[in-house]
């Protein structure tokens, strides 16, 4: 088959759950024998050349310098449109059996169901998650926009999927789809569990992800102090960058917690991240919002029990068996607290139910569903 990925961030130039999905799937279908193709800003671009580049055996195309992503915060609708905008001519010039088009931001779908409509494609669309009315909370009064073009787009094809339990439930309720599918995410579990520990370093609670609004690692750094207060000491070590970080450095100072958090930023490379899961006992993800919680399956796989938030928007709970692979906390400090120290005790004991987990999740099984989802859709 002949397939194209369309979304305006792509791994390992921009790192994110998404983005890693895209290239895993892409570089695995590769691979096997399928013709490849990936349209993005050009974040392979050096300033002074601009082209399209064969990376991992990947086709990648660009459509424009790297704009901002985000703007306050917030997911820059600006730069979306700029790039179905610029999409457009790119895409226009081939053909394929499947365009894959990630569902957000929504406004590249859109080129790829008027791709689809010449006769050029079919259109399959991967939905990250859908808001709903959590849209007004996102963009205020201007959430109605939001929620509307979120609703077009998933009446744009019949062949959706979904990558978390959750979104699918949300889809369903916006528009009930026989033939969607949950395709989730996945890992490369062997790899994981060969990579070792950071030698002489021992952390108690990581945490790993952007450091923004939603993400919530204001409550993890609140309820260290708990944890601390019934522990006596505890380390803390927090892997991200993001616009919150400055507040959350504030925070910690305010907190007196200095000696217990330290802030290591981004890792270059993924196993990295990995190696510094296997030197921790417990992961922290007190995200209030996830598509799905890629970094859950991962910590998992490395024997870490994870605590997460329960709020209808995070699709992580779903990952989560309570007393197995880890714990669902309320979004207080309190409990989040009580959790981690819970969590912390019982973290040898739940080592291997972890690493089990995880284990549905490598990615060969999940490659053989999306070809077979493809085939389909090729035959609908």
């Amino acid at each position: 088959m002949k397939i194209a990925f369309i979304y305006d961030a792509m791994y390992p130039w921009v790192t994110g759950g998404a983005e890693k999905r895209v290239y895993e799937l892409a570089t695995r279908l590769a691979h096997q024998g399928h013709e490849v193709h990936c349209y993005s800003w050009g974040w392979w671009w050096p300033e002074e050349e601009e082209g399209d580049l064969i990376y991992d055996g990947i086709h990648l195309h660009g459509v424009g310098q790297p704009m901002e992503l985000y703007q306050d915060d917030k997911r820059s609708i600006k730069e979306a449109l700029l790039f179905a905008w610029k999409l457009f001519p790119v895409l226009n010039r081939e053909n394929f059996d499947i365009v894959d088009c990630q569902g957000f931001p929504f406004f590249s779908c859109f080129v790829a169901k008027q791709h689809a409509m010449r006769g050029k494609s079919r259109l399959v669309i991967t939905l990250l998650e859908v808001w709903g009315d959590y849209w007004y909370q996102y963009l205020g009064k201007l959430g109605f926009f939001g929620k509307l073009v979120e609703k077009v787009t998933l009446h744009l094809s019949n062949r959706l999927i979904s990558i978390s339990p959750k979104t699918d439930r949300e889809l369903q309720k916006a528009r009930r789809v026989e033939d969607a599918v949950i395709i989730p995410p996945g890992i490369n579990f062997q790899e994981i569990r060969e990579i070792k520990g950071e030698p002489k370093k021992e952390v108690d609670v990581i945490y790993a992800g952007r450091l923004i609004n939603d993400k919530r690692v204001d409550l993890l750094i609140n309820s260290l102090t708990h944890v601390k207060e019934s522990l006596g000491k505890i380390n803390c070590l927090i892997v991200g960058e993001g616009p919150e970080e400055e507040n959350l450095r504030e925070l910690t100072r305010q907190l007196g917690l200095e000696d217990s958090v330290e802030f290591k930023g981004f890792l270059d490379e993924h196993h990295d991240l990995i190696s510094c899961f296997k030197s921790s006992q417990i992961f922290v993800l007190p995200s209030q919002r996830e598509g799905f919680g890629m970094v859950v399956v991962e910590a998992n796989a490395c024997g870490l029990p994870v605590v997460v938030i329960d709020n209808p928007l995070n699709a992580a709970v779903d990952l989560i068996e309570n007393g197995k692979n880890g714990f669902v906390a309320h979004a207080s400090s309190e409990d989040l607290a009580d959790k981690i120290i819970k969590t912390l005790k019982q973290s040898k004991e739940m080592e291997e139910p972890c690493i089990e987990s995880a284990r549905q999740y490598d990615w060969d099984e999940i490659i053989q569903n999306l070809e077979k989802f493809y085939q389909e859709s090729l035959e609908t």
